[in-house]
């Protein structure tokens, strides 16, 4: 916010109240405080959520419905490193290990957490701190206050730069193999059985995504099995299917 009115931007902060605490009330009082300190508009959210298992998915799937699309975000180069071995231990492939892409969405990607927090000691600014960022049920957690330092210690240099430069590498390989798998139909059996597997995952990933997000390695496969004629139809995660008429694969809704 403060970056964003010092570069003459007309700026509007967005909070979500998940009303998960109960200081949440408390914390997006002082979230207005901070925006009109700072000389921005502010917008508050609140939505509905329930303890229970996912709950962080849950929580950012919340988030993501209630923010305008252009909204900005505070992520960090710390943030994007962890973000990488958060996907590692997932099991992501290459596109998944590529993490959070620069660009508007996120301009504070190449700047550290302890930019922001200097800045933020530099205006006067108090932060809310979030104790759930605390929590060892988290992974992310875990990664930040555990795995990190442990690796940081072990390569006995700052892994965050490096991690931000793996995950840049993995991207600009992804983008030149999307391009290559843009050639391929997806939705043209014989043509996915007869591409090299990599492009042709990639190919049936892009068509497959809902909503954002992607299925798993395992549907791809599944997939790409009946593309081989060793099945006639597969499912897929969110109670799809994807079906073999002829030469063709449609996606059928249960």
């Amino acid at each position: 916010m403060a970056l964003a009115v010092a570069a003459g931007c007309d700026v509007a902060a967005h909070h979500v109240d998940h009303g998960l605490r109960a200081t949440s009330t408390t914390e997006a009082a002082t979230a207005e405080t901070i925006a009109r300190q700072l000389g921005a508009d502010f917008v508050l959210h609140r939505v509905a959520l329930e303890p229970g298992p996912n709950l962080e998915a849950r929580a950012r799937d919340a988030r993501r419905a209630v923010l305008p699309p252009d909204a900005l975000t505070g992520h960090t180069a710390d943030d994007q490193a962890e973000t990488v071995l958060l996907r590692l231990l997932r099991g992501s492939g290459g596109t998944g290990l590529g993490a959070m892409r620069p660009g508007p969405a996120h301009p504070l990607l190449s700047l550290r957490r302890s930019d922001t927090e200097a800045l933020c000691r530099e205006l006067g600014v108090e932060p809310v701190r979030d104790p759930s960022n605390h929590a060892r049920d988290v992974w992310r957690n875990r990664i930040r206050h555990e795995l990190m330092p442990l690796a940081t210690d072990i390569a006995g240099r700052d892994l965050t730069p490096i991690l931000g430069r793996t995950a840049t590498i993995l991207r600009e390989e992804g983008d030149y193999l999307d391009q290559l798998a843009g050639e391929i139909d997806p939705t043209d059996a014989p043509a996915v059985a007869a591409a090299h597997p990599v492009l042709a995952r990639r190919a049936l990933r892009s068509w497959l995504t809902e909503a954002g997000y992607p299925p798993d390695g395992a549907a791809i496969d599944r997939v790409l099995a009946v593309a081989h004629g060793d099945a006639t139809a597969c499912e897929l995660p969110g109670g799809r299917r994807v079906e073999r008429s002829g030469q063709r694969f449609r996606i059928v809704d249960r």
